[in-house]
């Protein structure tokens, strides 16, 4: 009896060794999106933005947004594509030309866990810059029109070019079914809604690296670098996060009717493009 209780005493100290100790191939990289409006506010070459002659913007309070594309990079040199891509959402042609299929996209909350990886997924070495692929933002607004302030909610799309079905903005929706461009946008308050397209290239992305790397055309590929290195070794005993903070500094930017408030009624929206980005990992 003796030596039962023995072998049971031992069998549970092991289960218990195990369960506290799970194998490294559990271990995860787990991406956090954040928003910061006190972030530097960057141009495309990743340099300080100054806001053009009889333009107005404003730093936006986020609901929702999504990304498309998330990939570890290792040097400057490293082309597109060829890092450790982690993250690619789901494309379709239901629309016809190539295009995000957003019903299938991972939209949260900032400040929220997007995506987690298996480390043994994530080649060994070390990343020094990190890439996201920003699609989909949905954030609160401060305006004036028709002589009433009021705040409103915007929905934007900032992908290269995304498939839309039915988009919610706020508490309406509005029925697509088509494929919309980098820059569309719908806006609601008080029970009405209205939408737009910002011109053809004008949305921002923020690349340090475009002189040695530089991104496809109409994408929102936004590029920082760690402070230090992300290395992964195969051998960690532990979770890693990693947090892609995003620069909202003034990113809602419209042409101006000269009094620097947004009218929806009179206003042409150009730019809603993130204003850089600074990874960091814990």
């Amino acid at each position: 009896m003796n030596k039962i209780i023995l072998f049971a005493a031992l069998a549970l100290s092991f289960s218990a060794c195990r369960d506290n100790n799970p194998p490294t191939e559990a271990y995860k990289v787990h991406f956090v999106i954040r928003t910061d409006p006190n972030q530097a506010r960057l141009n495309n070459l990743g340099q300080p933005a100054t806001m053009p002659a009889n333009h107005a913007a404003q730093s936006p309070t986020y609901n929702k947004i999504s990304a498309h594309y998330i990939e570890l990079s290792p040097t400057m040199y490293t082309a597109v594509g060829a890092g450790q891509v982690v993250y690619h959402a789901p494309e379709t042609t239901a629309g016809g030309s190539n295009a995000i299929d957003f019903d299938s996209a991972i939209v949260v909350a900032p400040n929220t866990r997007i995506l987690s990886v298996p480390i043994k997924n994530i080649a060994a070495g070390d990343y020094n810059y990190l890439r996201a692929s920003i699609l989909y933002q949905n954030y609160n607004i401060s305006f004036r029109t028709n002589g009433i302030n009021g705040t409103g909610t915007m929905a934007s799309l900032v992908g290269f070019n995304t498939y839309l079905r039915n988009l919610l903005i706020a508490n309406e929706s509005i029925a697509v079914n088509s494929n919309k461009w980098q820059g569309f946008w719908a806006f609601e308050t008080f029970g009405m809604t209205f939408q737009g397209q910002a011109p053809a290239g004008a949305t921002t992305v923020p690349n340090p690296l475009f002189a040695t790397s530089p991104i496809p055309q109409g994408s929102c590929l936004v590029s920082g670098q760690f402070a230090s290195p992300l290395r992964i070794t195969g051998n960690e005993t532990q979770d890693i996060t990693v947090y892609i903070s995003l620069s909202t500094n003034n990113s809602f930017e419209w042409r101006d009717n000269g009094d620097g408030i947004f009218d929806p009624q009179v206003d042409t929206v150009v730019d809603m493009g993130l204003r850089g980005m600074l990874p960091t990992f814990e």
